[in-house]
Order: structure tokens, then C-alpha cells, then sequence
């Protein structure tokens, strides 16, 4: 049996009961929300198990909330099957690429959840200095995409770009208010099937999050981060990150830079990676791959106990 690839979502896959089950049934999974709480001081298990929506969702709750409960599956199927689940390498989408690293051991969860809280209430930070937003455009080329965003630049002399490349027909812009609209419009009238403003303040993988990089760099450089024990696919290029070094750049230039999710996902099917689990609440990631690849049809997403004896009577 060959190793699978593991992935792990970002901000907008938390829902509010995520990882409570498996906190009730594995002893692991139960001890890692306790460390977090720990951390954080606050009560971050309850956030993910009970709520409230709204407080989960806020930008500063919600990537480590999604961390932890990430995390906390993996080490659930871990414990489940009695060892380290053996991977080829990883991937995370945007915030999940700190989950990814976790997992590879490039950081310590306790790293991973501080730089996690800090980079959440930086990109808050953000908004209020660099207002902006999000808008997802489907079923329209990539080219037309980035012309669209080409011209708003272009009419209004304010940032917009393609923020996240998630699969193909659907694809994130991110950028200033007024080039936003404008982009949007510019894409309906390209043809765009839907074109839908994403219920985000932030124009997250854009240059409005330059005004906050340098504090993040700071907290990046505090941090320990060492080689991965198996490649973490960079968001940036879509190539793997080996080294701290390579690491370090990546968290700090994924603020501004868009996710090559597609090219990602493209880059492991075309290495020959045929297993793919997905750690998470969601299956946010195995929809987008079965648009990436019609083969990968029905990965495994792991977000509850049951998920977890599933998986684990297979590995066992």
C-alpha cells in the first residue's frame, strides 16, 4: 500500500461542532484542543464544538479553531491505527498549509497555533488599514479571469488579482473594494456563470496585506521551524518546501500571494500520488480535486469518530 498524500482545509471550512466527537472518543484528539485552550486562554474547544457561528467564523477564531480541529484528526486516526500515519507529503490550502506542516513536522502544534492567532489577527488588522474583499468567479477561463482584473485595475487605479486558483471553473479574486466590484462585473459581462461577493471584510493572498507583513515576519522568525520529515506542497509555486529556509519565505509571502491550489493538486497527480486523505471539516478539498482529476472521485475526509474507524480498519 503506498503512502498517501495528506491535505488539510482553510479558513471557511470550520462549522460549529467540528472535532467534538472525536475529542469524546480519542484521548488524543481530546488532549490536543486542551493544550490549545491552554495556549490561547480561552476556551477554543467550546468555540468549535458549541459555537456561537459568528464567533467561530471571525477571521482571529477561526484559523486556529480549523488548525486544531484539523490537527486533531489526524492524531485521532494516529492513535486509532497504533503508529505515525506514513505519508508521501502534504498539502494545505492557504491557513491548512500550517496544518500541513504540522503534520510533516516542520512546526510544533504550539508554534503552529500561535502563529495561526497572530496571522488572523494581523489580516483583521489588515482590513481596517487596507479595506477590501473576496468574490468567487465560476465557470469562467482563467485567462478571462485575470483580463477582467487586468481592466478593473486598470478603470479604477485600485488592486485586484486572482487570489486563489482552487480548481477548474472555480476561481477566488481578492483586492480594494472599488477594483473588486469592477472586476466582478467585468467578469459577468465575460460570461461567468456566477460571480458571487464571498461573506469576507478581508482581501486575504493580495498586496493589502503588505501593510501587516512585517509584523508577521517578525512573529515567523520567532518562531522553530525545521525541515519537513516529507514535502509540504507551497502554496506560492505549487513545488515542495524542504527546508526551514524555504518555509520561513513561504508563510511570510503566502500573506500577499495567491494559492496555486489547481497546479498544487496537478503537480502530486503528475509525481504518480494516488491516495489522498483529507483532514477536516467540509470535504472542501476532495470536491476540488475530483474537478481537478475526474479519478479522485471520493477521497477520504476524516472530520469525525466515525470518519476514523472507518480509515483506521482499512490501515489495521
Amino acid at each position: 500500500m503506498t503512502s498517501p498524500v495528506l491535505l488539510f482545509p482553510g479558513q471557511g471550512a470550520q462549522e460549529v461542532g467540528m472535532g467534538a466527537d472525536l475529542a469524546a472518543h480519542a484521548p488524543a484528539a481530546a488532549a490536543l484542543f486542551a493544550q490549545a485552550d491552554e495556549i490561547l486562554g480561552v476556551s477554543l474547544s467550546q468555540l468549535c464544538f458549541a459555537g456561537p457561528e459568528a464567533e467561530l467564523t471571525d477571521t482571529y477564531n477561526a484559523q486556529p479553531a480549523l488548525l486544531t480541529a484539523s490537527v486533531a484528526a489526524l492524531r485521532a486516526l494516529e492513535e486509532a491505527i497504533g503508529r505515525p500515519l506514513p505519508a508521501a507529503a502534504a498539502a494545505g490550502h492557504s491557513m491548512g498549509e500550517y496544518s500541513a506542516l504540522v503534520a510533516a513536522g516542520a512546526l510544533d502544534f504550539a508554534d503552529a497555533l500561535r502563529l495561526v492567532r497572530e496571522r488572523g489577527r494581523l489580516m483583521k488588522l489588515a482590513d481596517e488599514r487596507a479595506p477590501g474583499g473576496m468574490a468567487a468567479i465560476i465557470a469562467l477561463e482563467t485567462d478571462q479571469i485575470a483580463q477582467a482584473c487586468t481592466a478593473a485595475r486598470a478603470q479604477t487605479g485600485a488592486f485586484v488579482h486572482i487570489a486563489n486558483d482552487n480548481c477548474p471553473g472555480q476561481v477566488v479574486i481578492s483586492g480594494d473594494e472599488q477594483a473588486l466590484t469592477a472586476a466582478m462585473a467585468a467578469a459577468e459581462a465575460a460570461g461567468a456563470r456566477k460571480v458571487v461577493r464571498l461573506a469576507i471584510t478581508i482581501a486575504a493572498h493580495s498586496p493589502l496585506m503588505g501593510v501587516v507583513e512585517e509584523e508577521f515576519a517578525a512573529a515567523v522568525a520567532a518562531a522553530t521551524i525545521r525541515a519537513p520529515r516529507f514535502p509540504v506542497i507551497s502554496n506560492i509555486t505549487a513545488r515542495p518546501l524542504t527546508t526551514a529556509a524555504q518555509i520561513r519565505q513561504e508563510l511570510v509571502g503566502q500573506l500577499q500571494s495567491s494559492v496555486q491550489w489547481t497546479q498544487s493538486m496537478r503537480f502530486l497527480i503528475d509525481a504518480g500520488h494516488e491516495q489522498f486523505y483529507e483532514f477536516g471539516p467540509g470535504g472542501v478539498l476532495a470536491g476540488l480535486l475530483k474537478r481537478i482529476d475526474r479519478r479522485f472521485r471520493a477521497i477520504p475526509t476524516l472530520a469525525s469518530w466515525a470518519d476514523v474507524e472507518l480509515q483506521a480498519a482499512s490501515l489495521t
